[in-house]
């Protein structure tokens, strides 16, 4: 099997880069982490990859808005050849401050280019304050939904660490909440630890339907806020001495997942 090509994203304040780019080499793929000026001015570089990652983080400090002004950047600087990448077949995955930044760049509807590059406030979803008004950073459990991304498992529960002020997903309407559940586009949601529907502080941010993560109709653009990469090892849960034994973190297989469906190329 050939070893997949991925690119980790970051930009001043991200934080997450090294973690991320730990989790795709362990999974088998062959990672580089880049800074964002460096792909603005080099934009072929997408023609080389197959996976390419948003970093968390808090990029610009969060100004403005979490994520918005990296989101604008990709938005402005990068448009045509995200879409051109995606099309192809190339997978992206934002976690945490990268999916504010694909849900500020508009990569999740992927618009021609007159609409990818208008105004920002058009969008018809958006991640906001946490309901509880304050930073949000504890253990929450996912639970993986049949939605169009082909390397989400359906009915698996993941033990992540969220970390965030800005995580709350929201909708314009009801209209769009069921046109991403009839394009398949909600794939993760906050779940009680036996699975059950969540309330706070399960539900951390208050997100809509317990909406964590979701994908782009094609399914190869997938973000969610909590961050898989901190849950590789066993012992990076904070109960991992009473959970029986584990060989690996279950965020491992989540990104083992990602790298496999890139080196094979099923559902893309």
């Amino acid at each position: 099997m050939t070893k997949p090509r991925a690119l980790v994203l970051r930009t001043a304040g991200t934080n997450c880069d090294a973690e991320t780019a730990r989790a795709l080499q362990v999974c088998g793929a062959e990672t580089t982490v880049l800074h964002l000026n460096r792909l603005l001015k080099e934009p072929q570089r997408l023609e080389e990859l197959e996976i390419l990652v948003i970093a968390g983080g808090f990029s610009y400090g969060d100004d403005v808005a979490a994520g918005r002004v990296w989101g604008l950047e990709l938005r402005h600087g990068l448009a045509r050849a995200l879409r051109t990448y995606v099309d192809r077949g190339g997978l992206v995955l934002g976690v945490c401050n990268g999916f504010q930044v694909l849900v500020e760049s508009g990569l999740f509807d992927l618009p021609g280019e007159s609409q990818a590059l208008g105004d920002a406030s058009a969008r018809d979803i958006a991640l906001t304050n946490n309901q509880s008004n304050h930073y949000e950073c504890r253990w929450v459990t996912l639970e993986s939904l049949d939605c169009a991304c082909p390397w989400i498992a359906p009915g698996e529960l993941m033990p992540t660490p969220v970390a965030h002020a800005e995580g709350r997903f929201v909708v314009r309407d009801e209209t769009v909440l069921e046109r991403l559940k009839a394009n398949r586009q909600i794939a993760l949601r906050y779940v009680t630890e036996a699975g059950g529907p969540a309330s706070y502080p399960e539900n951390p941010n208050g997100s809509a339907e317990g909406i964590a993560g979701i994908c782009d109709p094609s399914g190869r653009v997938l973000g969610l806020m909590p961050h898989p990469e901190r849950n590789l090892d066993p012992w990076q849960h904070p109960r991992w001495t009473r959970l029986g034994p584990r060989q690996e973190g279950e965020g491992l297989g989540f990104y083992q997942r990602l790298v496999d469906c890139a080196a094979t190329g099923i559902g893309v």
